[in-house]
């Protein structure tokens, strides 16, 4: 399985399928990939931030690829014309080989793109299985049923935020792989913009020398390369826009 840190909240996850996560790029200063260089067989959207949700229409209608997403958010995505998948918190679905189970997540989840005004559903996290087992947090504060997600899932990758201000910050998300027991810990949400500087050594020195867990921390536009048993890793460059 491979992973790419886009940017932010975005990853693209390369396991059986490619599943775009949360494609926040036209507006990113953290990455300067557009929409037209992904290629994905799915689009994951957590929430209706225009932060995650991003370029989630555009992608999907390009490629003709579905969009998952909590169902008062799919609405949205109907309306936009793209082929949707609108699930709910607890709820597992397949798209092709992969298979995407909704977590809660604790955040707000207004919506702030035009057609999209309002709520937009709760926010939400997945655990994807495609090859491997990742999962993506969302943007959400530390809550204790985070140990019964690392209990029912043998995460190999936990993807979480550390920007605190509008998510946990580097110390709580340290907290949270204690309850997820990932073999690996990568950070995001972070350092795009002043509000939410952080520094992610601060993450992987609290996380490592409580747990078990490797923590990697990517650059934007790096990937990380794992097996199943959390075994070798190794980067490589994504491509770059010219």
């Amino acid at each position: 399985m491979n992973i790419t840190w886009i940017g932010h909240s975005a990853f693209l996850i390369e396991g059986y399928d490619k599943i775009l996560v949360d494609p926040f790029l036209i507006n990113n200063p953290s990455t300067d990939v557009t929409p037209d260089q992904l290629s994905c067989d799915m689009v994951c959207v957590t929430h209706g931030h225009s932060d995650h949700l991003g370029d989630a229409v555009a992608i999907a209608k390009r490629q003709k690829i579905p969009v998952l997403s909590i169902v008062e958010l799919s609405e949205y995505f109907d309306k936009m014309k793209c082929q949707t998948v609108g699930f709910n918190i607890g709820g597992s679905v397949k798209v092709k080989d992969t298979k995407v189970t909704m977590t809660q997540a604790v955040h707000s989840s207004g919506a702030d793109v035009d057609g999209l005004e309002g709520a937009a559903g709760a926010a939400t996290g997945f655990v994807i299985e495609s090859g491997g087992i990742v999962y993506h947090a969302g943007d959400t504060a530390l809550f204790g049923d985070m140990a019964l997600i690392g209990s029912m899932h043998r995460i190999d990758v936990a993807l979480l935020p550390i920007g605190g201000f509008f998510t946990m910050d580097a110390a709580q998300a340290a907290k949270a792989v204690e309850l997820l027991k990932p073999k690996i810990a990568i950070p995001m949400h972070y350092n795009t913009w002043l509000p939410i500087k952080a520094d992610p050594s601060v993450f992987k020195r609290l996380v490592e020398k409580n747990t078990e867990t490797k923590v990697r921390i990517l650059d934007p536009g790096q990937s990380i390369t794992i097996d199943t048993g959390g075994g070798r890793d190794a980067r490589r460059p994504y491509p770059r826009r010219s």
